[in-house]
Order: C-alpha cells, then structure tokens, then sequence
C-alpha cells in the first residue's frame, strides 16, 4: 500500500471503478504499478463477457483486487463497495485515491494528490482540471460550467471541477462516504455536497486535462446523468411552483366560499392567510420528505421553516420597497425587480433550508 517516488512515501489505496474497459485500464494499472503503488482495488461494475479480458488479466497482479458486480450498478455504487471494502480491510492505510480506469490521470497528478491528502492531514483533495482548453469536448466544458455555477449559488460550494474523477479521500471518511445516496454519476455530485454540509475539508489540486478521443470512452449521459445530479434543485424549484399553485387555489377556493359574508379588505386578508398557511405546510412536507430527504426532528424543523419564511417574506418586502423607492421604479418595473429578487432570495432559501432547516 506504500509508493515510493523520489524519497516520498505515500500509504495509500488505489480505487478504479471499470464498466467494460479496454486494453487502457491495464495501461493504467502498470503506470501506478511502475510507481510504486502495490495496493489497486478495481471494481467490475457489470461488464459483459467481451470486456473481462482486462480483469482476467489483472487478477493474477499480486498488486490488484478485483470487486465485482454481476451486473451494471452505478459508478457511484462502485466507489462505495469499494470504499466499504479499504474501510474494513485496510485500517492501516492514510487513505484512498479514486482514479478513472480510461488513463485521462496522469501517473504524476496521481501522485501529487495523495501528497497533498497525506500533508492536509484530514482534507479531501480534489485533482481540478482546465476547461478553457481547446481540446475539452464540449459536453464536458458546458456540463462542468453548468454544474459549478449551480454549486456556487444555490449551495454555496466554490469548486472548479465538479466532475473531476481523481479525488483523495483520508482514511476517516470511507464510512461515511460508503453511506451517501446516489448509485451513479449523481453519486460524485452529492460526495461534495456532502463536504459542505458535514464541514470536510477540502483542498484543489490542479491536474492535466486530458481527453482522449473527444472523451469517446466515457458512460456520462449528459441529460439522464445531469437530471439525477441536479435532482435536489429540481426538486426544490418544482415543490416550490407547486405551493404557489396551492396557494392560488386555496385563495380562490376561501374567497368563493365566503362571497359576499364579509368585505372585500377582510375577505382578501383571510383567505391569504388561510392560503399561506396550507401551501406552507404542503411546502414544507414536501420539501422534508422527498427533496431533502431529512431525518431531523419534525418540530424543530418546522419552527425553523417558519422562521425562515417570515424572514424571506420581509426581505422580499424590504428589498422591493427600497429599490422601488431609490430607482423610481414604476409599477411595471417594481413587478420585474420583484422576480430578480424573489429569484435571489430562492437560491438563498434552498442552501439555508438544506444547511439548517433539514440539517439532520
């Protein structure tokens, strides 16, 4: 498990998830063998029958263990079980070093990372490429870009890669990491956000990009992939349009039923109220149980939620009435600054309500 490279010792766990690779993988295997690292665990995740002949000839590595999934399940589920497997089987190592089997890691930025994991003690390294490169296929820049902004705004993580495969990962959170969600490539996405709502640290290490063949090789499915990665948010934005739509309904519902018992001032009053509460409520539930996913206390989330809500519906207020008042908005222009801010104030509310309010 150590590498020996220039009087520098490394105590680490090569991990490799591989869906039917090609004669690359060994290729990479030889390069860290070459290097000194004799601990490499791949993982065959599911490949079929025309795609073993690399893992037949790496099991008779003395350096190599071979995991296997009899059927296709997920790169993300690969890192797991592999994780799983180095967290009950290698209690002595510093940590782990997750690298792609289709030789886009140069051995060099391999080795740099699990430098820095061993100097940063307990921070995650992450192994950051270049985008602004010409020979980044297009999928892979929009997709990253798309990704990074949606990061930095709605949950506050300010990284360069969020795609990158080669990350060092100490020791101590193998078990954690084995027990995040996700099953495929979502899985990579909800690892770092799982750094910032449990307060890991992390460190980036800029790396070679390296595409080979347009990057031809890769299992990502740019719209099935991204829609899992981006679930949480989707998730979020549609509870969100649903609750209006239940506010709106539940308005025209109470100001029917009590038509002409009071006046127009009372009757608008009550049913906003009577609106706001149970599209709250639906909001809240929805958002608890199938975007979250939260474990917490009910009550306390709940007190949380509302507190939240007051405040957002009186920064909404504020913000609108000032801008209004110091650029002399119309009523037309009003209607517009209150969607740019509503709109910032939602991003705001999703990292607050997934750091806080359903923080387990």
């Amino acid at each position: 498990m150590k590498v020996q490279d220039n009087g520098n010792s490394l105590n680490v766990s090569v991990i490799i998830p591989s869906l039917n690779p090609d004669e690359k993988l060994k290729q990479v295997v030889d390069g860290l063998i070459e290097k000194g690292f004799n601990d490499i665990v791949i993982v065959n995740d599911g490949s079929d029958t025309e795609h073993m002949e690399p893992f037949e000839t790496l099991k008779s590595y003395p350096q190599c263990t071979i995991l296997t999934h009899e059927v296709n399940m997920g790169k993300g589920k690969a890192l797991k079980d592999a994780f799983l497997f180095v967290w009950e089987n290698r209690k002595e190592i510093a940590g782990v070093i997750t690298v792609d089997g289709d030789n886009q890691h140069g051995i060099n930025d391999i080795i740099n990372c699990g430098r820095h994991m061993i100097a940063g003690k307990n921070k995650v390294i992450l192994g950051v490429r270049d985008f602004s490169g010409d020979n980044v296929p297009f999928k892979s820049r929009f997709g990253n870009g798309m990704t990074s902004f949606v990061f930095k705004f709605a949950c506050g993580l300010n990284i360069s890669d969020t795609q990158t495969g080669l990350r060092a990962i100490p020791y101590i959170y193998l078990k954690e990491f084995s027990d995040i969600r996700g099953d495929r490539f979502e899985y990579e996405t909800n690892m770092l956000l799982e750094l910032k709502s449990h307060s890991i640290p992390f460190e980036e290490v800029k790396i070679e990009t390296i595409y080979i063949n347009e990057n031809e090789t890769t299992h990502f499915h740019p719209i099935k992939d991204s829609l899992k990665i981006y679930r949480v948010i989707f998730a979020f934005l549609f509870s969100s349009i649903m609750a209006s739509v239940v506010d709106i309904l539940v308005f025209t519902v109470i100001t029917f039923a009590i038509g002409s018992h009071m006046e127009d001032y009372t009757k608008i009053f009550a049913a906003t109220v009577g609106a706001r509460i149970i599209s709250s409520l639906f909001n809240f539930t929805v958002n608890r149980n199938a975007v979250f996913k939260s474990q917490a206390s009910i009550k306390k989330s709940m007190i949380k939620y509302y507190i939240l809500c007051v405040l957002q519906m009186m920064a909404s207020y504020a913000l609108v009435f000032f801008s209004s008042r110091l650029l002399g908005l119309g009523d037309g222009l009003i209607s517009v600054a209150k969607a740019v801010i509503d709109t910032i104030l939602f991003f705001i509310s999703f990292r607050i309500q997934r750091a806080w309010v359903f923080r387990e």
